[in-house]
């Protein structure tokens, strides 16, 4: 069964999970600096199947966009050209990156573990991929 691939894009960094082939757990794959993330995606898809991919969409809580909506709606523009024929659909990704940090904090990680900004956005993209999958199950 192919795997589902949620994406937390930075302008900067962009943090990787994917679930595993039965899409019942999601699980982080990587951190990647953005400018890297087509190619990846090139890699990545040469490798595994992916029947969709799961992108955050930074907005307010009153609906408007953030200073990280515009990077993530180019992004998704490029994902769609590049991959024309794999499924992409936004999700709410607002809080992801607080409830990474929380979580690193009741795993019980050291300080200086959770100031990795990079662990950060692959644990957000975790946590946006396994919501989805409770959302749709």
């Amino acid at each position: 069964m192919p795997r589902i691939l949620a994406i937390d894009y930075g302008a900067k960094r962009t943090g990787l999970a994917v679930t595993d082939p039965l899409q019942i757990i999601a699980t982080g794959l990587t951190t990647i600096d953005s400018k890297e993330l087509i190619p990846f995606l090139k890699k990545y898809f040469s490798e595994e199947t992916v029947e969709l991919i799961i992108i955050g969409l930074p907005k307010n809580w009153d609906e408007t966009a953030t200073h990280g909506t515009p990077f993530a709606e180019a992004a998704i523009k490029k994902i769609q050209k590049e991959f024309p024929l794999v499924p992409l659909k936004t999700v709410d990704e607002r809080y992801t990156s607080k409830m990474a940090k929380n979580a690193m904090l009741e795993m019980g990680m050291k300080k200086k573990d959770r100031r990795n900004k990079k662990l950060v956005d692959e644990i957000a993209a975790t946590i946006m991929l396994q919501e989805y999958l409770q959302n749709i199950s």
